[in-house]
């Protein structure tokens, strides 16, 4: 799994505007789903946990395979080191695809392993995006998106092994694998960050 370091963190190369949106529907999904428990996998800016921990009454864990982030739990996805079952909820947002795509499928098998209920993944997903925005008085705000079909080939570039949408991993052979085990309750794409794809899964015999 390729790790990211510490210094990639970094507010100004790293912070944009269409991330901050993500954390919203991170945030957003994990609270509807009314949880006690959750883990992280993946703790980046820790931005998530900070404000679960501080505004929320979820007790908050995290993994991380980069011992410098100083996350609860030092370990692997594909070798989660904590008992089945032993969390309400397993998040990964922007994770998986720094896993070569051979053990993508062993990935989502520890997180189904230890996850009593949901989880909750976020992968990147590429093609040049459409959007279009209306907003008049007195007219509910119109927003359409897409994405232009562009199956380009996939070349590692020290982060991601794989995206969506890239030849070889089409959106239907993604959601086929992760149908295997977990019922797909939604996913969607934030009309604000056309790159990430959200998933809300519920874990198959429970």
């Amino acid at each position: 799994m390729a790790q990211v370091s510490k210094n990639y963190y970094n507010f100004i190369k790293y912070s944009s505007l269409d991330r901050w949106a993500s954390y919203y529907y991170q945030l957003n999904e994990i609270v509807k789903l009314q949880v006690e428990n959750m883990l992280e996998i993946g703790i980046g800016e820790k931005v998530l946990g900070n404000y679960i921990k501080n505004n929320s009454d979820i007790i908050y864990r995290s993994l991380d395979l980069a011992a410098d982030l100083r996350p609860d739990i030092v370990g692997s996805v594909v070798d989660i080191p904590v008992k089945d079952q032993s969390f309400d909820l397993v998040a990964a947002f922007e994770v998986l695809e720094h896993l070569p795509f051979n053990e993508f499928e062993k990935a989502l098998l520890e997180i189904n392993r230890i996850t009593k209920n949901y989880a909750v993944i976020s992968l990147p997903h590429f093609g040049p995006p459409i959007k279009f925005l209306l907003k008049l008085p007195f007219i509910k705000e119109i927003k359409i998106a897409g994405k232009i079909f562009w199956p380009v080939r996939h070349a590692f570039n020290g982060q991601h092994y794989w995206e969506i949408g890239k030849k070889s991993y089409s959106f239907r052979k993604i959601k086929s694998i992760i149908g295997r085990y977990f019922i797909i309750k939604k996913h969607f794409v934030p009309f604000e960050n056309q790159y990430h794809h959200f998933f809300v899964l519920e874990k198959i015999n429970k």
